[in-house]
């Protein structure tokens, strides 16, 4: 892949006024990808300011620094002008606190939470790594308490615990977030699943649409749908409802923490995970919207497509 010297200059030129650059797809605000919002949680952790180049706002970037590092992926990180690497090495090196000293921060504390694991979630995942050989279970915890997990190998540096007799591994910021949690096994109109639920948060309530409909034209309640971009454009927000993507988390989080706020989404699966959010930062008023934006269509206002 070859590079114009006009986009060379660019790209120097940005490695030359920052010490701390990720060339990312979306902004460190409202990332774009997995990969890019693993980095920028990451790098959140240790850094309060770096400089980030979204590439999907720019193609001749986008396609330059792939051939600038020779690294064919974003997002990729440099350091004092260095290629550092992608979002695997960036939580590599996090994780085994080599990220730590580049940054000239402290060691990070590796003490292994305490957490519960109840007998149905236990039996779940025995269930289903029961033919992972070689993998071991993941549990991330971010910033603002998305969690996710996932099975991949195991690392030296993984924070290990184990309860009811299952392993968790962490990275050190997951594991210090991941104190006092208890995961269970729960089942809703949606589904079953794994289920997180933090020291202190609220339990997390449901309203059907008509009960939503009703508390919308009482003005009681705030609405915040989910919805990525491609669910809102099949079929448009309600009126009065935020949008998560749009506004960004943290100017949500930012209300009271004693403001009513609904969740939605498609079918109300997302919906409850980013409820399950706002509850562990201390919001005492949360609801998840049943069924999500098809119950809503199906039931209240039939002129809103089904998708």
């Amino acid at each position: 892949m070859s590079l114009d010297s006009a986009t060379r200059e660019r790209i120097e030129s940005l490695l030359q006024n920052h010490r701390v650059v990720l060339f990312m797809k979306g902004t460190r605000q409202q990332p774009m990808c997995g990969f890019s919002s693993a980095a920028t949680n990451t790098l959140n952790e240790l850094l309060p300011d770096y400089h980030t180049v979204n590439v999907l706002e720019d193609p001749e970037i986008r396609e330059g620094i792939k051939a600038y590092g020779d690294w064919p992926t974003i997002p990729q990180l440099y350091v004092g002008g260095e290629l550092v690497g992608g979002a695997d090495i960036i939580r590599q090196m996090y994780a085994s606190g080599e990220l730590h000293q580049l940054f000239g921060a402290s060691a990070p504390d590796r003490t292994p939470p305490e957490i519960t694991i109840t007998d149905k979630a236990a039996e779940a995942i025995r269930q289903g790594t029961a033919n992972a050989q070689g993998l071991a279970l993941h549990l991330e915890i971010g910033p603002d308490h998305s969690a996710g997990f996932q099975l991949a190998p195991g690392s030296d540096h993984d924070i290990v615990v184990s309860a009811n007799g299952i392993e968790v591994h962490f990275d050190p910021g997951s594991a210090q977030r991941a104190k006092g949690i208890v995961i269970d096994w729960v089942s809703t109109v949606q589904g079953e699943g794994l289920s997180l639920k933090f020291p202190g948060a609220t339990e997390i309530g449901t309203l059907t649409v008509q009960q939503l409909k009703e508390r919308l034209a009482a003005g009681d309640i705030t609405l915040v749908d989910v919805r990525p971009a491609h669910g809102r454009a099949a079929a448009a927000p309600l009126p009065q409802a935020r949008v998560l993507d749009e506004e960004g988390y943290d100017a949500l989080a930012n209300l009271p923490k004693d403001t009513a706020i609904a969740f939605i989404c498609h079918h109300g699966v997302s919906s409850r995970g980013v409820a399950e959010r706002f509850a562990a930062h201390g919001f005492t008023k949360i609801y998840n919207v049943e069924g999500g934006m098809d119950a809503w269509a199906r039931e209240i206002d039939p002129t809103v497509p089904l998708y």
